[in-house]
Protein backbone atom coordinates (compact mmCIF):
# COMPACT_ATOMS: atom_id res chain seq x y z
CA UNK A 1 0.00 0.00 0.00
CA UNK A 2 1.10 3.69 -0.90
CA UNK A 3 2.17 6.18 1.97
CA UNK A 4 -0.51 8.40 2.68
CA UNK A 5 0.48 12.24 1.44
CA UNK A 6 -0.03 13.56 5.13
CA UNK A 7 1.74 16.99 3.51
CA UNK A 8 -0.30 20.23 2.48
CA UNK A 9 0.90 22.97 0.28
CA UNK A 10 0.24 26.32 -0.55
CA UNK A 11 0.17 29.02 -3.33
CA UNK A 12 0.68 32.81 -2.45
CA UNK A 13 -0.27 34.55 -5.63
CA UNK A 14 -0.70 38.65 -5.17
CA UNK A 15 -2.69 40.00 -7.39
CA UNK A 16 -1.44 43.41 -8.90
CA UNK A 17 -4.48 44.41 -10.73
CA UNK A 18 -7.54 42.77 -9.53
CA UNK A 19 -10.54 43.21 -12.53
CA UNK A 20 -13.55 44.81 -10.53
CA UNK A 21 -15.55 44.66 -13.54
CA UNK A 22 -15.76 41.40 -13.94
CA UNK A 23 -16.35 40.26 -9.81
CA UNK A 24 -19.15 43.56 -9.38
CA UNK A 25 -20.91 42.33 -12.91
CA UNK A 26 -21.29 39.04 -11.54
CA UNK A 27 -22.07 39.86 -7.64
CA UNK A 28 -24.13 43.22 -7.91
CA UNK A 29 -24.94 44.42 -4.22
CA UNK A 30 -28.72 44.54 -5.36
CA UNK A 31 -28.84 41.32 -6.34
CA UNK A 32 -27.58 40.23 -2.79
CA UNK A 33 -30.49 42.75 -1.18
CA UNK A 34 -32.96 40.70 -4.10
CA UNK A 35 -31.72 37.09 -2.40
CA UNK A 36 -32.18 38.18 0.92
CA UNK A 37 -35.75 39.54 0.26
CA UNK A 38 -36.49 36.60 -1.30
CA UNK A 39 -35.19 34.21 1.56
CA UNK A 40 -37.27 36.26 3.71
CA UNK A 41 -40.48 35.13 2.68
CA UNK A 42 -39.38 31.44 2.72
CA UNK A 43 -41.61 30.44 6.07
CA UNK A 44 -38.78 28.88 8.34
CA UNK A 45 -36.08 31.26 7.09
CA UNK A 46 -34.31 33.09 9.79
CA UNK A 47 -30.61 33.97 9.94
CA UNK A 48 -27.87 31.41 10.46
CA UNK A 49 -25.97 32.21 13.55
CA UNK A 50 -22.46 33.78 13.89
CA UNK A 51 -20.68 31.89 17.09
CA UNK A 52 -17.29 33.60 18.60
CA UNK A 53 -14.53 30.81 19.67
CA UNK A 54 -13.49 33.90 21.87
CA UNK A 55 -11.37 31.25 24.05
CA UNK A 56 -9.71 29.60 21.25
CA UNK A 57 -8.88 33.11 19.45
CA UNK A 58 -7.45 33.97 22.49
CA UNK A 59 -5.58 30.89 22.86
CA UNK A 60 -4.29 31.17 19.09
CA UNK A 61 -3.51 34.80 19.37
CA UNK A 62 -5.62 36.09 16.66
CA UNK A 63 -8.59 38.80 17.49
CA UNK A 64 -11.45 37.21 16.68
CA UNK A 65 -12.17 33.46 14.86
CA UNK A 66 -16.41 33.78 13.96
CA UNK A 67 -17.99 30.75 12.73
CA UNK A 68 -21.12 31.07 10.28
CA UNK A 69 -22.71 28.11 10.89
CA UNK A 70 -24.87 27.03 8.08
CA UNK A 71 -25.57 23.40 9.53
CA UNK A 72 -29.07 25.42 10.88
CA UNK A 73 -29.97 26.91 7.68
CA UNK A 74 -33.72 26.43 7.38
CA UNK A 75 -33.62 22.82 9.11
CA UNK A 76 -31.43 21.23 6.06
CA UNK A 77 -27.95 20.98 7.55
CA UNK A 78 -26.63 22.47 4.86
CA UNK A 79 -25.99 26.30 3.23
CA UNK A 80 -26.93 24.80 -0.35
CA UNK A 81 -30.72 25.47 -0.58
CA UNK A 82 -29.77 29.10 -0.55
CA UNK A 83 -28.36 29.31 -4.25
CA UNK A 84 -30.85 26.15 -5.22
CA UNK A 85 -34.03 27.95 -4.14
CA UNK A 86 -33.22 31.41 -5.08
CA UNK A 87 -32.08 30.26 -9.18
CA UNK A 88 -35.57 28.29 -9.43
CA UNK A 89 -36.67 32.24 -8.36
CA UNK A 90 -34.91 33.59 -10.92
CA UNK A 91 -35.51 31.15 -13.67
CA UNK A 92 -38.90 30.96 -13.24
CA UNK A 93 -39.06 35.13 -13.26
CA UNK A 94 -36.90 35.37 -16.48
CA UNK A 95 -38.63 32.40 -18.00
CA UNK A 96 -42.34 34.26 -17.65
CA UNK A 97 -40.97 37.60 -17.53
CA UNK A 98 -42.33 38.49 -14.20
CA UNK A 99 -42.04 41.63 -13.13
CA UNK A 100 -40.15 41.78 -9.63
CA UNK A 101 -43.09 43.65 -7.89
CA UNK A 102 -45.38 40.64 -8.68
CA UNK A 103 -42.76 38.11 -7.54
CA UNK A 104 -42.87 36.31 -4.06
CA UNK A 105 -42.17 32.70 -3.00
CA UNK A 106 -46.22 32.63 -2.31
CA UNK A 107 -46.87 33.96 -6.11
CA UNK A 108 -44.23 30.99 -6.85
CA UNK A 109 -46.13 28.49 -5.57
CA UNK A 110 -49.43 29.51 -7.31
CA UNK A 111 -51.54 27.51 -9.79
CA UNK A 112 -50.95 30.35 -12.32
CA UNK A 113 -47.42 30.07 -12.30
CA UNK A 114 -47.40 26.61 -12.71
CA UNK A 115 -50.08 26.63 -15.35
CA UNK A 116 -48.07 29.34 -17.10
CA UNK A 117 -44.41 27.20 -16.95
CA UNK A 118 -45.86 24.22 -17.85
CA UNK A 119 -45.00 20.38 -17.01
CA UNK A 120 -40.99 21.03 -16.09
CA UNK A 121 -38.49 18.70 -14.12
CA UNK A 122 -35.63 20.14 -12.61
CA UNK A 123 -32.84 18.27 -12.79
CA UNK A 124 -28.31 17.94 -11.43
CA UNK A 125 -25.55 16.35 -9.91
CA UNK A 126 -24.14 16.36 -6.85
CA UNK A 127 -22.12 15.26 -4.13
CA UNK A 128 -25.16 15.43 -1.72
CA UNK A 129 -25.68 19.20 -0.43
CA UNK A 130 -26.66 20.97 -3.48
CA UNK A 131 -29.01 18.00 -4.46
CA UNK A 132 -30.99 17.98 -0.92
CA UNK A 133 -31.03 21.45 -1.51
CA UNK A 134 -32.51 21.60 -4.85
CA UNK A 135 -34.96 19.17 -3.78
CA UNK A 136 -36.07 20.79 -1.10
CA UNK A 137 -36.72 23.58 -3.06
CA UNK A 138 -38.83 22.01 -6.36
CA UNK A 139 -40.75 19.95 -3.50
CA UNK A 140 -41.95 23.39 -2.01
CA UNK A 141 -42.91 25.04 -5.41
CA UNK A 142 -44.28 21.62 -6.67
CA UNK A 143 -42.35 20.43 -9.53
CA UNK A 144 -40.60 17.33 -10.48
CA UNK A 145 -36.91 16.79 -9.59
CA UNK A 146 -34.19 14.07 -11.11
CA UNK A 147 -30.66 13.92 -8.62
CA UNK A 148 -27.67 11.93 -10.00
CA UNK A 149 -25.00 11.45 -7.67
CA UNK A 150 -21.28 9.11 -7.66
CA UNK A 151 -21.40 5.76 -6.67
CA UNK A 152 -19.57 6.57 -3.55
CA UNK A 153 -22.26 9.06 -1.90
CA UNK A 154 -22.92 7.74 1.29
CA UNK A 155 -26.76 6.03 1.75
CA UNK A 156 -27.94 8.46 4.00
CA UNK A 157 -27.02 11.59 1.72
CA UNK A 158 -29.02 9.84 -0.98
CA UNK A 159 -32.14 9.16 1.49
CA UNK A 160 -31.95 12.85 2.36
CA UNK A 161 -32.33 13.66 -0.93
CA UNK A 162 -35.00 11.27 -1.71
CA UNK A 163 -37.14 12.45 1.29
CA UNK A 164 -38.03 15.39 -0.46
CA UNK A 165 -39.37 13.55 -3.58
CA UNK A 166 -36.60 13.56 -5.70
CA UNK A 167 -35.95 10.29 -8.08
CA UNK A 168 -32.29 9.46 -7.37
CA UNK A 169 -29.63 8.04 -9.69
CA UNK A 170 -26.31 6.41 -8.69
CA UNK A 171 -23.74 6.87 -11.84
CA UNK A 172 -20.62 5.16 -11.55
CA UNK A 173 -17.71 6.97 -11.26
CA UNK A 174 -17.16 10.70 -9.67
CA UNK A 175 -18.55 13.31 -9.23
CA UNK A 176 -17.33 14.41 -12.60
CA UNK A 177 -19.25 11.85 -14.33
CA UNK A 178 -22.05 12.27 -12.70
CA UNK A 179 -21.97 15.73 -13.77
CA UNK A 180 -21.16 14.20 -17.24
CA UNK A 181 -24.54 11.57 -17.13
CA UNK A 182 -26.76 14.49 -16.11
CA UNK A 183 -25.46 16.75 -19.34
CA UNK A 184 -26.71 13.70 -21.48
CA UNK A 185 -29.72 12.72 -20.07
CA UNK A 186 -31.33 15.99 -19.74
CA UNK A 187 -31.30 16.67 -22.89
CA UNK A 188 -32.35 13.35 -24.05
CA UNK A 189 -35.47 13.91 -21.47
CA UNK A 190 -36.01 17.60 -21.29
CA UNK A 191 -35.14 17.84 -18.08
CA UNK A 192 -33.90 21.59 -16.56
CA UNK A 193 -30.49 21.46 -15.49
CA UNK A 194 -29.85 23.32 -11.95
CA UNK A 195 -26.04 23.11 -11.56
CA UNK A 196 -24.04 25.18 -9.01
CA UNK A 197 -20.72 24.17 -11.46
CA UNK A 198 -20.90 25.51 -14.51
CA UNK A 199 -19.10 24.59 -18.01
CA UNK A 200 -18.99 26.42 -21.78
CA UNK A 201 -22.09 27.72 -22.75
CA UNK A 202 -23.81 26.43 -19.38
CA UNK A 203 -23.33 30.13 -16.94
CA UNK A 204 -26.68 31.88 -15.93
CA UNK A 205 -28.07 29.72 -13.47
CA UNK A 206 -24.76 28.79 -11.81
CA UNK A 207 -24.44 32.24 -11.96
CA UNK A 208 -27.91 32.45 -9.91
CA UNK A 209 -27.25 29.80 -7.40
CA UNK A 210 -23.45 31.85 -6.19
CA UNK A 211 -25.73 35.03 -6.25
CA UNK A 212 -28.25 33.36 -3.98
CA UNK A 213 -25.52 33.09 -1.75
CA UNK A 214 -25.64 36.83 -1.47
CA UNK A 215 -28.25 36.06 1.58
CA UNK A 216 -25.13 34.75 3.86
CA UNK A 217 -23.13 37.68 3.66
CA UNK A 218 -25.72 40.01 3.83
CA UNK A 219 -26.24 37.88 7.32
CA UNK A 220 -22.30 37.85 8.39
CA UNK A 221 -22.09 42.17 7.82
CA UNK A 222 -25.29 42.34 10.14
CA UNK A 223 -24.39 40.05 12.40
CA UNK A 224 -20.50 41.86 12.72
CA UNK A 225 -21.95 45.03 12.37
CA UNK A 226 -23.59 44.28 15.83
CA UNK A 227 -20.52 43.84 17.29
CA UNK A 228 -19.00 47.51 16.03
CA UNK A 229 -16.75 44.81 13.58
CA UNK A 230 -16.89 46.57 10.37
CA UNK A 231 -15.70 43.47 8.55
CA UNK A 232 -13.18 40.32 8.49
CA UNK A 233 -10.10 41.02 7.99
CA UNK A 234 -9.45 37.18 6.73
CA UNK A 235 -11.95 35.03 5.34
CA UNK A 236 -11.35 30.98 5.21
CA UNK A 237 -13.53 28.90 2.43
CA UNK A 238 -13.25 25.55 1.29
CA UNK A 239 -13.92 24.99 -2.13
CA UNK A 240 -15.00 21.89 -4.30
CA UNK A 241 -16.21 23.30 -7.75
CA UNK A 242 -15.93 27.19 -5.77
CA UNK A 243 -19.36 28.40 -6.20
CA UNK A 244 -19.37 29.31 -2.37
CA UNK A 245 -15.98 30.77 -2.01
CA UNK A 246 -16.59 32.88 -5.29
CA UNK A 247 -19.81 34.23 -3.90
CA UNK A 248 -18.23 35.39 -0.37
CA UNK A 249 -15.15 36.83 -2.10
CA UNK A 250 -16.67 38.51 -4.83
CA UNK A 251 -19.72 40.52 -2.46
CA UNK A 252 -17.05 41.40 -0.33
CA UNK A 253 -14.77 42.69 -3.19
CA UNK A 254 -17.85 44.83 -4.82
CA UNK A 255 -18.20 45.95 -0.68
CA UNK A 256 -14.69 46.73 -0.08
CA UNK A 257 -12.73 47.05 -2.95
CA UNK A 258 -8.96 47.18 -2.52
CA UNK A 259 -9.33 47.29 1.48
CA UNK A 260 -11.52 43.82 0.97
CA UNK A 261 -10.15 41.30 3.87
CA UNK A 262 -7.48 38.93 2.84
CA UNK A 263 -9.42 35.26 0.73
CA UNK A 264 -8.03 32.45 1.38
CA UNK A 265 -9.32 29.18 -0.41
CA UNK A 266 -8.80 25.78 1.14
CA UNK A 267 -9.32 22.39 -1.11
CA UNK A 268 -9.02 18.58 -0.43
CA UNK A 269 -5.89 17.20 -1.51
CA UNK A 270 -6.79 14.84 -3.95
CA UNK A 271 -9.28 17.17 -5.32
CA UNK A 272 -7.72 20.84 -5.43
CA UNK A 273 -8.93 21.79 -8.79
CA UNK A 274 -8.84 25.45 -8.00
CA UNK A 275 -4.93 25.14 -6.47
CA UNK A 276 -4.25 23.27 -9.90
CA UNK A 277 -5.73 26.35 -12.15
CA UNK A 278 -3.61 28.72 -10.09
CA UNK A 279 -0.59 26.66 -10.11
CA UNK A 280 -0.68 26.52 -14.08
CA UNK A 281 -1.08 30.41 -14.36
CA UNK A 282 -2.37 30.47 -17.92
CA UNK A 283 -5.93 32.15 -16.47
CA UNK A 284 -7.99 28.95 -17.38
CA UNK A 285 -10.08 26.70 -15.07
CA UNK A 286 -8.25 23.12 -15.43
CA UNK A 287 -9.24 19.80 -13.66
CA UNK A 288 -7.64 16.99 -12.27
CA UNK A 289 -7.98 13.84 -12.80
CA UNK A 290 -7.93 10.00 -10.59
CA UNK A 291 -10.93 9.25 -8.07
CA UNK A 292 -10.77 12.35 -6.08
CA UNK A 293 -10.88 10.19 -2.58
CA UNK A 294 -11.05 12.05 0.32
CA UNK A 295 -13.59 12.26 3.25
CA UNK A 296 -14.54 15.96 1.83
CA UNK A 297 -17.46 14.95 0.43
CA UNK A 298 -18.79 18.20 -0.66
CA UNK A 299 -15.10 18.87 -2.18
CA UNK A 300 -14.37 16.41 -4.27
CA UNK A 301 -14.59 17.98 -7.40
CA UNK A 302 -11.94 17.36 -10.58
CA UNK A 303 -13.23 20.43 -12.30
CA UNK A 304 -13.83 24.11 -11.21
CA UNK A 305 -16.81 26.04 -11.79
CA UNK A 306 -15.99 28.59 -15.29
CA UNK A 307 -17.93 31.15 -13.84
CA UNK A 308 -16.39 30.61 -10.35
CA UNK A 309 -13.40 30.53 -11.28
CA UNK A 310 -13.38 34.15 -12.96
CA UNK A 311 -14.00 35.86 -9.79
CA UNK A 312 -11.55 33.42 -7.91
CA UNK A 313 -8.85 34.76 -9.58
CA UNK A 314 -9.46 37.80 -9.24
CA UNK A 315 -10.14 37.71 -5.94
CA UNK A 316 -8.29 35.17 -4.03
CA UNK A 317 -4.57 35.06 -3.16
CA UNK A 318 -3.66 32.28 -0.96
CA UNK A 319 -4.66 28.76 -2.45
CA UNK A 320 -3.81 26.01 0.11
CA UNK A 321 -4.79 21.87 -0.28
CA UNK A 322 -4.74 19.84 2.57
CA UNK A 323 -4.76 16.49 3.36
CA UNK A 324 -8.14 14.92 5.25
CA UNK A 325 -7.00 15.44 8.75
CA UNK A 326 -7.15 18.58 9.27
CA UNK A 327 -10.90 18.43 8.31
CA UNK A 328 -11.32 15.69 11.18
CA UNK A 329 -9.46 17.84 13.31
CA UNK A 330 -11.63 20.53 12.67
CA UNK A 331 -14.55 18.13 13.34
CA UNK A 332 -13.35 17.26 16.77
CA UNK A 333 -12.24 21.09 17.73
CA UNK A 334 -15.77 22.24 16.74
CA UNK A 335 -17.56 19.57 19.01
CA UNK A 336 -15.86 19.87 21.70
CA UNK A 337 -14.01 23.24 21.80
CA UNK A 338 -12.41 25.19 24.61
CA UNK A 339 -14.42 25.72 27.95
CA UNK A 340 -16.77 28.99 27.47
CA UNK A 341 -16.76 28.13 23.45
CA UNK A 342 -19.77 27.04 21.91
CA UNK A 343 -19.80 23.19 20.55
CA UNK A 344 -20.81 23.32 16.88
CA UNK A 345 -21.97 20.11 14.98
CA UNK A 346 -19.58 20.12 11.47
CA UNK A 347 -19.70 17.94 8.63
CA UNK A 348 -16.13 17.04 7.12
CA UNK A 349 -16.13 19.67 4.30
CA UNK A 350 -17.19 22.17 7.26
CA UNK A 351 -14.95 21.90 9.46
CA UNK A 352 -11.98 21.79 7.40
CA UNK A 353 -10.75 25.77 8.00
CA UNK A 354 -11.04 25.33 11.88
CA UNK A 355 -8.38 22.07 11.14
CA UNK A 356 -6.45 24.42 9.12
CA UNK A 357 -6.20 27.99 11.29
CA UNK A 358 -4.57 25.59 14.04
CA UNK A 359 -1.88 24.69 11.78
CA UNK A 360 -1.24 27.36 10.09
CA UNK A 361 -0.94 29.37 13.69
CA UNK A 362 1.33 26.79 15.58
CA UNK A 363 3.43 24.22 12.73
CA UNK A 364 6.71 26.14 11.93
CA UNK A 365 6.26 24.82 7.97
CA UNK A 366 3.30 27.63 8.27
CA UNK A 367 5.86 30.38 10.07
CA UNK A 368 6.40 32.74 6.53
CA UNK A 369 2.66 32.49 5.36
CA UNK A 370 1.20 33.76 8.64
CA UNK A 371 3.48 36.67 8.43
CA UNK A 372 2.54 37.35 5.03
CA UNK A 373 -0.87 36.79 5.87
CA UNK A 374 -0.71 38.86 8.49
CA UNK A 375 -2.25 36.71 10.56
CA UNK A 376 -2.47 38.20 14.61
CA UNK A 377 -3.98 40.03 17.59
CA UNK A 378 -5.61 42.55 14.84
CA UNK A 379 -7.00 39.56 12.64
CA UNK A 380 -10.93 38.96 12.96
CA UNK A 381 -11.55 35.52 10.70
CA UNK A 382 -14.14 34.84 9.23
CA UNK A 383 -14.83 30.77 8.37
CA UNK A 384 -18.05 28.90 7.14
CA UNK A 385 -19.37 26.02 8.47
CA UNK A 386 -21.09 24.53 5.46
CA UNK A 387 -22.39 21.59 6.68
CA UNK A 388 -23.58 19.66 9.91
CA UNK A 389 -23.61 15.73 9.81
CA UNK A 390 -25.31 15.10 6.74
CA UNK A 391 -23.10 11.17 7.08
CA UNK A 392 -23.91 10.82 11.21
CA UNK A 393 -22.17 7.45 10.67
CA UNK A 394 -19.20 9.38 9.56
CA UNK A 395 -19.60 11.79 11.89
CA UNK A 396 -19.51 9.85 15.01
CA UNK A 397 -16.45 7.39 13.28
CA UNK A 398 -14.40 10.39 13.54
CA UNK A 399 -15.59 12.44 16.22
CA UNK A 400 -16.73 9.26 18.67
CA UNK A 401 -13.81 6.96 17.47
CA UNK A 402 -11.18 8.91 16.33
CA UNK A 403 -11.07 7.97 12.67
CA UNK A 404 -8.95 9.88 10.27
CA UNK A 405 -6.53 11.33 13.10
CA UNK A 406 -3.58 13.21 13.51
CA UNK A 407 -0.65 11.59 12.36
CA UNK A 408 2.13 11.96 15.58
CA UNK A 409 4.58 14.21 14.32
CA UNK A 410 2.12 16.71 13.47
CA UNK A 411 0.63 16.78 16.97
CA UNK A 412 0.64 20.84 17.88
CA UNK A 413 2.42 22.00 21.01
CA UNK A 414 -0.95 23.40 22.80
CA UNK A 415 -1.97 20.75 24.37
Amino acid sequence: MAKENFDSSWIRKKIDNKDFNVIESTFPLEVAAQSLKFHKQIPSYKPTPLINLENLAKLLKVGGIWVKNEALRLDLNSFKPLGGSFALFKFIQTKLNIADEKMSFEYLKSEEVKKALGDITFASATDGNHGKGLAWATKQLGYKCVIYVHQDTSQHRIDAISQFGATVKVIKGNYDDAVNQIKVDAQENGWQIVSDTSWEGYHQIPTWIMQGYGTLVSEVQNQLNEKNIQKPTHIFVQAGVGALAAAIFGYYHTIFKESAPECVIIEPLNAACIYESIRLADGKAHGVEGDLETIMAGLSCGHPSEVAYSVLKNSAETFIKVPDYYASRGMRMFASPLNGDQSIVSGESGAVALGLLLSLMEEHKFSKLRKELKLDENSQILIVNTEGDTDPLHYRQVVWEGSNPVPNDRWTQLY
